[in-house]
């Protein structure tokens, strides 16, 4: 879990500027959406931090890192058990599961900023159960489970109990298309026959993780939506193999390979009914893109703040670093990036709570790029003014970095989601504006020497012209 750790030097200084009672600037906009919830609720939040995570994280770091030397491997190591004291913690204050509209009662918008917070402390994050995959997973569970199947899997998973992981990714297809995705999901009487092969399953690993929510195909045949389903596996089953844990940047992480092999589960795990899983999926993706999103700005925030304290450490030249003129280039430059993913995020929120989260699928589709991508250009540049330092295991640069270069491939690629924005774009009609901005070469048509030419490339506008 990478985030930030208690040494913060003197303790009167604060963690994060986000934990300061005066909102983002940028939430001054808005102020006319945010309820007295939203301000009651991200008070009890900083106040929690304040007085019951950041005195844990200490010994946070220690137990974990104990763990993982004890363990055959350390993706096998199970939480630390200060985990679930702060856990515990955050259930007597009310806080537990507030990445669910119907436990936190705020709106998209209202979490935004709360997620942010828990971008920067990511030991709150988990305390609060506001953690991926189990996130999106409750949400399915939540929306489209039957009473039963919230009765075994939900409710543990919303007290914590128990973890789980989401299986999509395959190797052998491009799975940015989902619809590649075969494995194979096969009725067999009272049962539903599974058989994959499915990787970077991320979470899988981990002792505490029991379930799967897994996607697979039931079906070759009708149309290309309506041929998948997800139903609920669990961990402990015959036929299932992990393979090995999967790296990043070469480093292993918990992220699985698997293989799926005849594993049997009871009819009644389907998740809403055959055919439906791409129906669920577009319910799933959308909350946990834009989550991921609102904490990344506050990933950011903390590189910011990584930059803002080391140029007034060094000095170099004659002189200390934050008087340089390309230092102040780059934390103002830092700033006016932010700004604007934050803002963006906000919109997309706003989108989301006026149309819903299929309708504010261009704007999430526009934060889901860009938030990556500002906060990954933030941490090079703080990586590049730390130095050596930037890079070494003293410094938490290269592990946000790691992290948040992993999210431009999770819930899917930067491509996909520019090209949901492009196709927006697209269905616009030409205009006279545009006609005149382009211009026109008369000579063309006026010597004819073109008549011939028939274009061959599909959606050529001159072919639909």
């Amino acid at each position: 879990m990478a985030g930030l750790d208690a040494k913060t030097g003197n303790p009167a200084q604060e963690l994060s500027a986000l934990l300061k009672d005066e909102l983002p600037r940028e939430l001054e906009l808005f102020k006319g959406r945010l309820s007295p919830r939203f301000f009651e609720m991200r008070e009890k939040i900083i106040e929690f931090i304040r007085e019951d995570v950041i005195p844990q994280m200490e010994t946070y770091k220690q137990q974990n890192a104990q763990l993982q030397r004890e363990a055959a491997h350390p993706t096998l190591a199970p939480e630390p058990p200060v985990l679930k004291v702060v856990r515990e913690k955050a259930r007597q204050r009310g806080l537990m599961n507030f990445f669910l509209p119907e436990v936190c009662k705020l709106t998209v918008l209202e979490y935004s900023p709360i997620a942010e917070i828990l971008g920067t402390v990511p030991l709150a994050n988990h305390a609060m159960n506001c953690a991926a995959p189990d996130t999106g997973n409750m949400e399915v569970l939540e929306r489209y489970g039957t009473p039963e199947q919230k009765r075994k899997w939900l409710e543990p998973l919303l007290e914590g109990k128990i973890r789980s992981a989401f299986a999509m990714t395959e190797p052998g297809v491009a799975s940015s298309d989902a619809t590649n995705i075969c494995s194979t999901i096969t009725r067999d009487g009272n049962e539903y026959v599974i058989n994959g092969h499915k990787w970077y399953i991320s979470g899988a690993i981990r002792p505490e993780c029991k379930v799967f929510i897994f996607l697979g195909r039931n079906s070759f045949e009708g149309p290309i939506h309506r041929q998948h389903s997800m139903i609920i596996v669990p961990k402990d089953l015959p036929g299932i193999k992990i393979l090995r844990p999967l790296g990043v940047f070469g480093h292993e992480h918990d992220h699985a390979e698997i293989i799926f092999d005849n594993v049997r589960v009871p009819v009644s795990n389907m998740l809403l009914g055959e055919g439906r899983g791409f129906e669920i999926a577009q319910g799933r993706l959308g909350p946990g893109r834009i989550h991921h999103c609102m904490r990344t700005i506050g990933v950011a925030e903390a590189a910011l703040d990584a930059i803002l304290f080391r140029v007034r450490q060094r000095h170099a030249f004659g002189s200390v670093l934050s008087t340089k003129d390309t230092i102040r280039q780059q934390i103002a430059e830092a700033r006016l990036e932010i700004t604007k993913s934050r803002l963006l995020c906000y919109m997309a929120a706003c989108e989301a709570d006026d149309h819903g989260f299929k309708a504010a699928r261009v704007a999430i589709a526009m934060t889901k790029v860009d938030a990556p991508r500002m906060c990954l250009q933030l941490l090079d540049n703080a990586i590049q003014i730390h130095g050596a330092h930037g890079i070494s295991q003293d410094s938490l640069l290269t592990d946000l970095y790691a992290n948040i270069r992993t999210l431009r491939v999770a819930d899917g690629p930067d491509i996909v989601h520019l090209n949901t924005i492009a196709k927006e774009e697209l269905k616009r009609k030409p205009t006279n504006l545009g006609i005149t901005v382009s211009g026109v070469n008369d000579n063309i048509e006026k010597y004819g020497k073109f008549k011939h030419y028939k274009p061959l490339g599909k959606g050529s506008m001159i072919a639909r012209l």
